[in-house]
């Protein structure tokens, strides 16, 4: 926690700090309503961002709950530049003190439009000269076990934002994935996918191409008021600023709702494959999830597929994308569409159909029409999520 007076030459961390929630971009809404669920107010702040105020428990609370988000920066410093002598001149205005364990290697994500402080090379040296940070990380310190600390630097025109990134690994990984099949879906978009539908633990949900199981554990920790970082470690528990007590709080309060929801009963989660190496993948994910008991997870191709006992609910699925199949196993994948589409109609009546794809075209061949309820990516591929509501 800070202190209540700062060391003589060292500024007061505010109450608040300035924060930018990262998401990969069209989940910003998605992003901004879990925050307003959180009590906390945002704003659009460009494409894949939104910009807050957060307390310290609110940072905490935060990182450990958002499930759409990729990572939160605070703010460490800004300032005008229009050179590097007026950059060397200025730099007291970044206050890294409060965020950075000096025993771990800092790394810089620096980008820069429209500046004369364009070689961003040179920016992270003089940056690195100036706060005192050392070298950069090597390969191992960067990707390994403890990563190095993230610094993120933007240059626009002449003005230079600093922000450390309180995360650490991208909040996609929740900290159970072990085993992964083909192309595995990222857990954000999952969570993406869930929200956008509107999809509740009392409404069945069906996934008939679920591969290494993103999709329906994520619904299953849902249904059991996992919180979606709740099973890993944060950026922030090693800063010198963090706050114990507060962190102490904010654990007990998602340890309660494990707790709430846990017996809670909850329609039926049914996870199918035909590939017998992801529903192995499948299988140990979700129970190194902690929610293996509350998935039917089996071998079986969409031809075989059947609606459990009780009312519609959700199919909701990341179907093959065609590029991502074995050579030679390809085929049309538009033929697995249509044939969805047509299980769909003939064994699921009143069911819902939510379907994220490359090519909105692949979803009509399944029968869903009109606009994407959102448009992102996955890498480099474009993603769209298609649906039709139950009913």
């Amino acid at each position: 926690m800070a202190p209540d007076a700062a060391p003589p030459g060292r500024r007061r961390r505010p109450d608040r700090v300035a924060a930018v929630v990262v998401c990969l971009p069209g989940l910003e809404a998605l992003v901004a309503a879990e925050l307003e669920a959180l009590g906390i107010r945002s704003r659009p702040a460009g494409t894949g961002a939104l910009a807050a105020r957060l307390t310290d428990r609110q940072l905490y609370d935060a990182n450990v709950r958002l499930a759409t988000a990729t990572r939160i920066l605070v703010e460490a410093g800004e300032l005008t530049a229009r050179t590097f002598a007026s950059l060397e001149e200025r730099i007291d205005a970044v206050e890294l003190a409060p965020y950075l364990d000096r025993s771990r290697p800092v790394r810089f994500r620096i980008t820069s439009h429209r500046s004369k402080l364009h070689h961003t090379g040179a920016i992270e040296e003089r940056l690195r000269r100036l706060l005192a940070l050392g070298p950069p990380p090597g390969a191992a310190d960067a990707r390994g076990t403890d990563p190095a600390q993230l610094v993120v630097v933007r240059v626009d025109r002449d003005r230079l934002t600093v922000r450390v990134d309180s995360s650490g690994a991208p909040l996609h990984h929740r900290g159970w994935r072990g085993p992964a099949g083909k192309a595995p879906l990222r857990e954000t978009l999952a969570a993406a996918a869930l929200a956008a539908v509107g999809w509740t633990p009392d409404q069945a949900l069906v996934d008939p191409f679920a591969g290494s199981g993103t999709i329906p554990i994520e619904a299953a920790r849902r249904a059991a008021g996992i919180a979606p970082g709740a099973d890993r470690p944060f950026a922030l528990e090693r800063w010198p600023s963090f706050a114990p007590g507060t962190w102490a709080s904010v654990q007990a309060a998602v340890r309660d709702d494990r707790a709430d929801e846990g017996e809670a009963p909850v329609a039926p989660i049914v996870a199918r494959d035909r590939d017998a190496g992801a529903v192995a993948a499948m299988t140990e994910n979700a129970a190194r999830a902690g929610v293996a008991p509350r998935i039917d997870v089996g071998e079986g191709s969409v031809s075989a597929l059947v609606a459990p006992d009780g009312p519609p609910g959700w199919i909701i699925s990341n179907p093959p994308w065609g590029g991502r199949l074995a050579a030679g196993r390809a085929g049309d994948v538009r033929d697995v569409y249509a044939r969805l589409g047509h299980v769909v109609a003939d064994r699921f009546p009143g069911w819902g159909l939510a379907l994220l794809v490359p090519d909105v075209r692949l979803a009509h061949a399944a029968g869903l029409r009109g606009e994407p309820v959102w448009r992102s990516r996955a890498g480099s591929t474009p993603v769209h999520l298609m649906a039709r509501p139950p009913g």
